[in-house]
């Protein structure tokens, strides 16, 4: 479903993967979020698709939740994670968080995480920027090599 949404502009499958995703999270953590964000893509998969995968789940996820949702982080540069070795995935992106995320109890949803860097850089950037909080959840992780 997930390369199906990323690679086939299917995009009715973030619906299904909002859903499952949420229905995981209101399981395990227990917390109230106050806002739900993504991990945003590189502009040059943005351009390309015409969507952020991760932001059409994390929509989702917000409806399921009902928590607001909205856009937090900025990423800088546009240099993709897909194609990177993981060495070069492990420094990660470097994102900017919007000044709004202080004080905040915030979810961060991303699609897929491999190394784990792109959930670690959202999450620091809101705790650099004052985040009381950044739970950082995605839908699937690809396997260890």
């Amino acid at each position: 479903m997930i390369v199906a949404l990323k690679y086939h502009n299917a995009r009715r499958t973030s619906v299904a993967l909002a859903i499952l995703l949420s229905d995981a999270i209101a399981g395990a953590d227990g917390v109230d979020f106050d806002v739900v964000t993504w991990a945003p893509t590189s502009s040059s998969h943005r351009r390309r698709r015409g969507y952020d995968q991760a932001e059409m789940i994390a929509r989702g996820v917000a409806r399921q939740l009902d928590v607001p949702v909205t856009s937090l982080l900025r990423r800088r540069g546009s240099t993709a994670q897909t194609g990177r070795s993981r060495r070069d995935r492990l420094a990660g992106p470097v994102f900017r968080a919007h000044r709004a995320a202080r004080k905040q109890r915030i979810l961060v949803i991303d699609d897929v995480t491999t190394t784990g860097a792109t959930l670690r850089a959202a999450r620091r950037a809101l705790r650099a920027e004052g985040a009381e909080l950044a739970v950082c959840w995605a839908v699937a992780a690809t396997p260890a090599r």
